[in-house]
């Protein structure tokens, strides 16, 4: 019986468990920070649609150096680098309640941002080395699903909290914090040191062949902002939905990506990334059109609703990079596209807010024009991508790859 459970226990401790192990805990922690943030940051600092979009460009700042791993990874492992990535996110997660004043958020919300872009960073790039090409897809789904089961958890919980028991923002940030903590603790200490396939460039790495990925990238970082920093402040702001309301609109999301997200990702393996992609752009430039001009509190939720439905198909984006990408290039080029994909995100927030004060319309009809040009360069896609077949119209020579 003891050699049965030694023998389970050893086939639990594989590479697969421990990736979708950390893609549960990162949700179970950063979701507290972002499902509570509108309402802490307007309720109990105050802020205006200003302070909003300073915040949330602060937060992205990190997100823009994150081509710097590839320097950390000169002296940390890439498996111990994202656990400690979660538990320097949880950190600031804890604190953020304890410094209730616009200079005290803006610096745990760069703490907190610190260990969540070098953890998306790096998780990103083990599961493109770890598991294989025609797998990924559906394995990313799978890890959407869990992420969303930890997402559930986070938000039926603080709804019960803020809606039953009147629990303070400040006791929440706490709680999910610490919790986040001990349980990134046990994983550092249960599992051994994996290696991937290739030994991994410790430079950085641009190539002329990954234009298109480069420039898809960059979009998607821009358009997310827009639904990240100003979608839920519309919520909050024009429609007067409340902490626990917001709560549930989280859930509801999260429900979705939890029974579906794995069967989209099976999809995009199906009918191929261009077709996934102009499934989401198309949707994107209705979605945001449709911010725009929205008058009812119930509708704006439900755009919020279908607007997160479309995050499982930027699944695409990233198995595109994986069947065109050098598999040395991996660890390197993560880093290096959440810089692009943070590029806009660093400024964005911080110029939009301050015409969100004059025009909250504009901000979204932008964000239709992001998904329009996004939705123009996917049709570059080729039907079956590969190392040397990159793009629809120029293809890589067959001496230039090595």
């Amino acid at each position: 019986m003891k050699s049965s459970s030694g023998e389970v226990l050893r086939r639990w401790k594989n590479p697969f468990t421990l990736l979708l192990l950390m893609a549960f805990v990162m949700p179970l922690i950063f979701s507290t920070w972002m499902a509570l943030i509108n309402n802490f940051s307007k309720e109990i600092v105050e802020f205006t649609g200003k302070e909003i979009g300073i915040l949330q460009s602060l937060r992205e700042v990190p997100g823009f150096l994150a081509f710097t791993v590839v320097w950390v990874l000169l002296i940390v492992r890439e498996q111990r680098l994202a656990l400690f990535s979660l538990l320097l996110l949880s950190v600031g997660v804890l604190l953020t309640g304890y410094f209730p004043s616009v200079m005290g958020l803006y610096i745990t919300t760069v703490i907190m941002s610190i260990g969540f872009h070098y953890f998306e960073t790096v998780h990103q790039s083990l599961i493109l080395q770890w598991i294989p090409k025609k797998e990924t897809p559906h394995f990313m789904g799978k890890s959407l699903a869990v992420r969303a089961g930890a997402s559930i958890l986070v938000f039926g919980s603080m709804w019960l909290m803020l809606e039953y028991f009147a629990i303070s923002y400040t006791t929440i940030y706490t709680l999910f914090g610490g919790l986040g903590i001990l349980i990134i603790l046990v994983i550092w200490f249960s599992f051994p040191q994996f290696s991937g396939k290739v030994e991994q460039h410790k430079h950085l790495v641009l190539r002329k062949s990954y234009w298109l990925f480069y420039l898809l990238t960059f979009l998607s970082g821009a358009r997310r902002q827009i639904f990240v920093v100003f979608a839920g402040f519309l919520l909050v702001e024009k429609f007067n939905y409340s902490a626990a309301s917001i709560a549930l609109l989280f859930l509801a999301n999260y429900v979705f990506n939890l029974f579906f997200a794995a069967k989209i990702g099976k999809l995009i393996g199906f009918i191929g990334e261009r077709n996934a992609l102009t499934i989401e752009y198309i949707g994107l430039i209705i979605v945001f059109a449709s911010y725009a001009v929205v008058d009812n509190a119930a509708i704006a939720g439900a755009l919020y609703i279908i607007d997160h439905f479309f995050f499982a198909f930027a699944i695409a984006i990233k198995t595109y990079f994986q069947k065109i990408a050098r598999e040395a290039d991996i660890a390197s080029t993560a880093g290096v596209s959440f810089t692009i994909n943070h590029i806009a995100a660093v400024v964005l927030p911080a110029i939009l807010g301050f015409i969100w004060l004059y025009s909250p319309a504009t901000v979204f009809f932008f964000g239709a024009g992001l998904a329009l040009v996004s939705l123009i360069l996917s049709q570059l896609i080729p039907n079956n991508p590969v190392l040397g077949a990159e793009t629809r119209i120029i293809k890589t020579p067959a001496n230039a790859i090595n």
